[in-house]
């Protein structure tokens, strides 16, 4: 029997092309997976034939929005994932969700080794055969692009030559990922920082500058999770799709970034993610309200970059990432509650916050009649609070390295 390869294929030109490409090279035969993560764009059961006419022994279409949404972007979500403080993972967050079923896909059709079209560049090369060893350490990994120096150039004359049904041209000027996260766009012109995106780039969002009138929303959580918009129930798929749609509107999520790749490359990027950043702004408003201080302070200065970081560089099944999950998932037991945002001319902008679980207290805040607060207690605080840095000025100025204070003359 022939040698079987699965092939995470995305209907373009690389991955159609790496079909014959392998056969021809390496005398395998390929199975091509497509997930669909809601990238959008062509039918997946266009996808799906194309994979056929350009050789595909078999072709298996994954239907993969719910899941995504629910066992990726969500647990995203209630870590607050921002990748360098900025870039909420979008292509990163999708990768072990395809490596999941291209496994289970090798397991069905008695494949040994995987592939994807992956550069030599990329993030995405590691995370996909990270994910491919941490799931199945038995299978092989291979990527046409990367291994067999399968050039663009290269991949349309052999698209041409053998009449291969996928549209090629030498002058698309991005590299583009998409799914229900985002959209992640790069190389072209964009390669030149100091060349600014052009409005073609953009295709999640409208321009922040032509925005109607602000469109107030309210997002309902439980645990950390959004379950309602405007008191509408909703799934985690549909939440992001309605605000994928409400915020784009707005021009919310354009995000222009130089990063750090994990290869050490610094690459410039362009997001888009109106969901995702809408809802992120929300959750972590919410948990500003129902956190405890340094619990708050912990997970945001520590866990969250730690989880973001994780996430980027492929450990989606790492150890510590299983480990800080569970800390993330007891964080979010009391993240319940109505946040209320007016999203305008691309900023999300919060304006209410109510939940039975907060930890505001009216009567401690407030400063009118009804103050529960004992002012009597400030005294004895700030004396504990600044003793030991009462101590040290004390002791530079029996050293000689007191401060020494000037007069200002006017």
């Amino acid at each position: 029997m022939t040698e079987r390869v699965v092939l995470a294929y995305s209907g373009g030109l690389d991955t159609s092309v790496a079909i014959g490409w392998m056969k021809d090279k390496l005398g395998v035969d390929t199975i091509a997976v497509s997930v669909d993560v809601g990238q959008g764009g062509e039918d997946m059961d266009v996808i799906r034939q194309r994979a056929l006419d350009c050789g595909a022994v078999e072709a298996y279409i994954a239907d993969a929005k719910d899941e995504f949404a629910t066992e990726y972007c969500m647990p995203s979500l209630q870590t607050n994932g921002l990748y360098q403080g900025q870039y909420p993972l979008v292509s990163a967050l999708s990768r072990p969700l395809i490596a999941k079923h291209l496994v289970m896909a090798a397991k069905q059709f008695g494949a040994t080794t995987m592939a994807h079209g992956c550069t030599g560049k990329g993030n995405d090369q590691v995370r996909f055969e990270v994910s491919f060893t941490s799931l199945a350490p038995d299978l092989k990994c291979v990527s046409p692009i990367r291994d067999l120096s399968l050039q663009r150039d290269v991949s349309i004359a052999y698209a041409e030559e053998h009449h291969l049904p996928i549209e090629a041209t030498k002058h698309n000027p991005f590299s583009i990922d998409q799914n229900l996260w985002g959209r992640a766009i790069e190389t072209g012109f964009l390669e030149d920082l100091w060349n600014a995106p052009t409005k073609d780039v953009y295709n999640y969002t409208d321009d922040p500058a032509f925005a109607g009138i602000p469109d107030e929303v309210i997002i309902t959580f439980e645990k950390g999770i959004p379950v309602a918009i405007d008191g509408v129930k909703m799934t985690p798929l549909q939440v992001i799709q309605e605000m994928n749609r409400r915020a784009g509107a707005q021009g919310i999520g354009r995000i222009d970034v130089v990063e750090d790749r994990l290869i050490g490359i610094k690459s410039h990027e362009i997001y888009e993610a109106p969901g995702a950043m809408a809802l992120i702004t929300a959750h972590q408003a919410l948990e500003a309200v129902t956190l405890e201080r340094m619990q708050l302070r912990y997970k945001r200065q520590m866990v969250e970059p730690a989880w973001s970081d994780l996430v980027y560089e492929a450990q989606w099944n790492s150890p510590l990432k299983k480990s800080l999950d569970a800390f993330v998932a007891h964080t979010q037991e009391y993240v319940s509650g109505d946040i209320r945002m007016v999203m305008h001319a691309g900023r999300a902008v919060v304006n209410g916050r109510r939940s039975e679980a907060s930890l505001y207290d009216f009567k401690l805040a407030t400063y009118d009649s009804g103050d529960s607060f004992n002012q009597d207690a400030a005294r004895g605080f700030i004396e504990l609070y600044g003793l030991q840095s009462k101590l040290a000025a004390a002791r530079d100025v029996r050293y000689g390295k007191g401060i020494t204070l000037q007069a200002s003359h006017l």
